[in-house]
């Protein structure tokens, strides 16, 4: 009997730069392996952060005792120094964009680096911020005379 032939081209054997990427060359074939690995554990770590960073935010700045529009407002009278501004919800759908222009009540010192003049928040001091306030409207209104 005859054993079948050993041809180096059989179906066994196969090319190892046929299995890669295309633009992959078998020399650097490891390298983008880990470099695909470690971009993508990056993508992964982004995708987890910016899931928990509202939720965290949100907890620092007062919620749930302030909601979310409470908070907005209340982050827009620390940052412009007026208490009469309030965040729009549901904001216009085809309205500006919320910004600065024709607010000129804000301490900042203006420049190539801008430095602010507001003092840094505390964890939860909005909701301070926010009790002062109101006590301080129900003061006012107490003492205007009805009439």
């Amino acid at each position: 009997m005859t054993s079948p032939s050993t041809n180096p081209s059989s179906a066994d054997e196969k090319d190892p730069a046929e299995d890669l990427p295309p633009g992959t060359t078998p020399y650097y074939a490891r390298m983008h392996k880990w470099i695909k690995r470690a971009v993508l554990v990056c993508l992964i770590a982004l995708v987890i952060e910016g899931a928990f960073t509202l939720p965290f935010m949100a907890i620092y700045y007062g919620y749930p005792t302030l909601n979310l529009t409470q908070i907005c407002s209340e982050l827009l009278k620390v940052r412009f120094s007026d208490d009469a501004l309030e965040c729009k919800y549901p904001y216009p759908p085809l309205g500006p964009p919320e910004g600065a222009e024709g607010k000129d009540t804000a301490r900042d010192q203006w420049g190539v680096q801008p430095i602010p003049g507001y003092d840094r928040l505390g964890f939860r001091e909005l909701v301070d911020r926010y009790e002062e306030r109101m006590a301080r409207q129900a003061a006012e209104q107490a003492a205007q005379p009805a009439g």
